[in-house]
């Protein structure tokens, strides 16, 4: 009986371990609010075209982390730089969905231009996984446009 316990509890200390190690391999919210405070520093020190260049440089480890990166997105929902996906970038996007029908661009803009920071739920792909996943996103309001990034969950 000692025996079956001592396995039992071995078992669950190593489930316990690589959990760490699995939730470790995705970012944290502390992780992304922080990444769009970076976002939001550089944008006001050096401006928007210098800012946007090293968001959308996938070597910039300070804004690609992981299943980390910043998106920016106009008020019109038109994208402005995207870490994860460069072909985003110009286009209108406030009608996007994810695969459940949720707006998630347009309830982002609205969020940042009525309460200037927040959290939104959606589905998106993973750039790790390449699946999609429940996530959420970061976004905080800068002048006509938001800065974001989120976590799967």
């Amino acid at each position: 009986m000692k025996a079956l316990f001592g396995a039992a509890a071995i078992s669950l200390g190593l489930f316990a371990a690589s959990a760490n190690v699995w939730a470790a391999d995705k970012g944290s919210k502390e992780e992304a609010v922080a990444m769009v405070k970076k976002a939001v520093a550089l944008i006001k020190s050096d401006g928007k075209e210098k800012a946007f260049a090293a968001i959308a440089d996938p070597g910039n480890a300070t804004f690609h982390d992981r299943d980390l990166y910043v998106y920016i997105y106009d008020f019109n929902g038109v994208a402005l730089a995207h870490g994860n996906n460069p072909k985003m970038v110009g286009k209108p996007l406030i009608g996007l969905k994810d695969n459940e029908g949720k707006l998630m661009i347009k309830e982002m803009v609205e969020l940042a231009k009525t309460k200037g920071s927040g959290w939104v739920d959606f589905k998106w792909p993973n750039p790790v996984t390449k699946t999609v996943e429940s996530k959420s996103g970061y976004v905080e309001k800068v002048d006509d446009f938001f800065v974001g990034s989120g976590i799967y969950k």
